[in-house]
């Protein structure tokens, strides 16, 4: 069984909350894109634990983690998150994490790049998180790379990155000779941060492929949601790399294989992190007690999450593009205080009433319509079984289910491991 868990909407949806719920399940787990520029919240018995670019299944015993050659990864970050997992007692082996000597490295100059351009754009930015992640996929397309097979032979390595840096340096030099890019400083940080990873990478292609035909079941983990796919989300203001699940055998470094089973994780409510179009944005008092409710700030950055109603023409275009076979809900616990919960049934547009997404300038005209269903007024975090639920919640869950034209197969009612329905 090969299985993706995707995001529905804007990103944030508690896709690491699914991945950590369901990889007992699985034997593998591979993220196949992006970089540190999203988190991934997990609380289970073993604590709480934030992810940027190791796969949520690390925190699970007996299964193999993979971070797939679609991946762009920072090698000093990635060390950081490594050990700060050994210290809380995860155990990291090479066993168990295995890096793709595909993947593209994000280097300390991409940083700077990242930061300085932001800064240029002013109030045109489109809320990077400063990771570094546009400028190294812009490299990795320009053919102007390193990637983590580099690190096999520093010889070669330094004719790479001097040729890269003479490059680079033609841009950074527009911004000061102090933002220049310095070689023997970005050997050393490779040697630092490098020699320690030597353990973990290998032909993960070979090693996926092998998992395969030996009827190994694999799960594919996804960053971001739909919305933030480059090709399909609200360019620009999204991510770099393609986040939907027809992307995963790709990215894993499989292409050749299909996958059989797509779970998209959508929110109870929205949110969303970074500029752009945000049709349902809440503001005020209301933005306040939505935000607070459901704790939302970024798991990369920390930044305040825009918050708002459940969009349905957003959530059913999403459902499309990812192909989503089943979905879950997750943090319909947050919405317990609200007397009516607004949900978003279509967009009025230059005064014509559409019930379906845009892309492009329309979207920034799109004004929300709302409807209001009953709100459930009680905790439901104890419930574990459908028949639990207030019927307000119930009827909120077949709704949206309707509305989307997926069936809802798993509903979060709280933040830990075990907080969770799963619907006949």
């Amino acid at each position: 069984m090969l299985t993706v868990i995707a995001g529905i909407n804007w990103g944030d949806e508690g896709k690491g909350r699914m991945v950590d719920l369901l990889s007992e399940r699985y034997d593998v787990i591979c993220r196949y894109q992006g970089g540190n520029n999203a988190g991934h919240t997990v609380i289970n018995d073993k604590g709480k634990f934030i992810l940027n670019l190791l796969p949520s299944g690390i925190l699970r015993d007996k299964i193999t983690n993979v971070m797939g050659g679609g991946m762009v990864i920072d090698l000093e970050h990635l060390n950081g998150e490594i050990n700060t997992l050994k210290e809380k007692g995860i155990k990291i082996t090479p066993d168990n994490l295995k890096i793709s000597e595909n993947a593209f490295i994000c280097l300390p100059c991409h940083k700077s790049q990242d930061g300085l351009e932001e800064k240029r754009l002013g109030d045109k930015k489109y809320g990077s998180t400063k990771r570094g992640i546009a400028p190294v996929y812009g490299d990795k397309y320009m053919k102007k790379g390193i990637r983590i097979s580099d690190l096999a032979d520093f010889l070669s390595l330094r004719t790479k990155l001097s040729d890269f840096i003479e490059w680079k340096n033609f841009t950074l030099a527009k911004f000061g000779k102090k933002n220049m890019v310095d070689l023997e400083e970005t050997m050393a940080w490779l040697h630092q941060y490098g020699t320690p990873l030597f353990p973990f990478i290998s032909n993960t292609t070979d090693y996926l492929y092998e998992a395969a035909d030996k009827g190994q079941n694999i799960l594919f983990e996804a960053q971001l949601g739909a919305l933030r796919d480059i090709d399909y989300g609200i360019y620009p203001f999204t991510t770099s790399s393609q986040t939907l699940a027809a992307y995963a055998t790709i990215g894993a470094g499989i292409p050749g294989l299909k996958t059989d089973r797509t779970i998209g994780v959508m929110k109870a409510y929205s949110s969303c992190v970074g500029e752009g179009p945000f049709t349902v944005e809440a503001s005020g008092q209301e933005a306040k007690l939505l935000r607070e409710a459901g704790a939302e700030f970024g798991a990369a950055t920390g930044r305040a999450r825009r918050v708002g109603a459940f969009d349905i023409p957003a959530s059913k275009y999403g459902v499309k593009i990812q192909g989503a076979d089943e979905l879950a809900l997750t943090k319909l616990d947050v919405l317990s205080y609200l007397d009516k919960i607004p949900v978003c049934v279509a967009y009025e547009i230059d005064g014509i009433i559409k019930d379906h997404f845009v892309i492009g300038d329309k979207l920034y005209r799109a004004k929300p319509i709302y409807e209001y269903v009953d709100g459930f007024k009680t905790d439901i975090s104890k419930c574990r079984k459908a028949e639990e639920l207030p019927s307000s919640a119930l009827s909120y869950i077949r709704f949206i289910e309707k509305a989307v034209g997926c069936p809802i197969k798993y509903v979060s009612v709280g933040a830990g491991r075990e907080d969770y329905i799963e619907m006949s």
